[in-house]
């Protein structure tokens, strides 16, 4: 059986991760690994494959840095060239990027079954390109692997049924298998102390591509960095939106470093008191780490944590305040499965 997993941004390197090592020890399965490019800097993308123990890909696109329409476009030509040389039982795609939506439609259009890890979720606002791309690639698939009763009732909704699996998060997977090498020395080396200051990231379009949105948030960061210390490892997008638009006094009480490996950060987060994130994995990962995390979003895909109040939805108008309440109420563990997501998914996949 040959599977071809496609992946292109950090989430993705994650799930591979923990999917990849489960393949691993099925015999008579070859994984043909592609990376679209889609993350390109060594931080965002190479480390990340040194730290998780992922393969080297087969192929690496170097499809990024353009339109959604364009780096789309661009993408679904070289994954069917991909396709129609390697010839793959399966395509097996992560999450909501624009290399997931162009890994579906390229292996549909060639009558090759698609398989989705992290179907079922949704979110507002309907026409952000991430949530177009789950929402695609949901009604493409053949097998649809579910982290959440959310995602579950999402589907039966909209009336897909067949190839729905429920499995468990398999980030959460990741996040235990890692957990002994997290960086628990780090916080140390940046003069931090336990639960004594936030981990920041933000990089969505609609918070950092819009001058008034961007300075709304960043004052707001800048109100709570002055009671509690702020790391933010910085996402190349907005670093690039803060120096266009003339915004970097907004960071000056703020420990801004480089993007940094998941090991660090997992490290970083599991010492903190908590987050403040637009980032769909980090929220959840912050969850993992018995953490709380102020999510700069109008909705969250992982609406459950919202709704059992240990994270709070938050714009630039509300972060200080939100930040003021955090912690106000009882923290439930056990959302997303018992960290056994990925063997159930290679079952599924190899008993086809």
């Amino acid at each position: 059986m040959k599977i071809l997993s496609i992946i292109g941004a950090r989430p993705q390197f994650v799930k591979e991760a923990i999917v990849q090592y489960e393949l691993n020890k099925i015999e008579g399965v070859q994984e043909v690994l592609v990376h679209t490019g889609q993350h390109y800097d060594e931080n965002m993308s190479g480390s990340f494959f040194k730290t998780l123990n992922i393969k080297e890909p087969d192929y690496n696109l170097g499809i990024s840095g353009s339109t959604h329409g364009k780096m789309t476009g661009e993408m679904l030509i070289r994954i069917e060239e991909l396709l129609l040389r390697e010839k793959p039982d399966l395509v097996l795609l992560y999450g909501d990027t624009n290399s997931t939506l162009a890994g579906a439609l390229a292996a549909a259009k060639l009558k090759i079954d698609v398989a989705h890890v992290e179907a079922g979720l949704r979110q507002e606002p309907k026409d952000m390109p991430e949530e177009l791309n789950r929402v695609l690639t949901d009604r493409i698939s053949k097998y649809l692997f579910v982290p959440s009763e959310y995602g579950m009732e999402n589907l039966r909704r909209e009336g897909i049924t067949e190839g729905v699996h429920f499995t468990g998060d398999v980030m959460y997977d990741v996040f235990l298998k890692m957990k002994p090498r997290f960086d628990h020395a780090y916080y140390k080396a940046l003069g931090l102390e336990e639960d004594g200051y936030l981990v920041m990231t933000m990089h969505r379009d609609f918070n950092v591509d819009d001058p008034d949105i961007l300075r709304s948030i960043l004052q707001g960061i800048e109100q709570i960095a002055r009671e509690i210390p702020i790391v933010f490892p910085i996402h190349p997008r907005t670093k690039k939106m803060v120096e266009m638009f003339g915004l970097e006094n907004y960071l000056e009480q703020v420990m801004v470093l480089q993007p940094i490996d998941y090991l660090k950060l997992m490290g970083l987060t599991s010492h903190a008191k908590g987050a403040i994130t637009d980032s769909g994995g980090f929220q959840k990962e912050t969850y993992f780490a018995g953490k709380r995390a102020l999510v700069l979003m109008p909705d969250t895909s992982w609406i459950e944590l919202v709704d059992h109040g240990i994270n709070q939805l938050v714009d630039g108008q509300n972060l200080y305040e939100s930040y003021k309440s955090m912690g106000a109420k009882e923290f439930e563990h056990g959302i997303y499965g018992d960290g056994t997501a990925a063997s159930k998914i290679v079952k599924v996949l190899t008993d086809r």
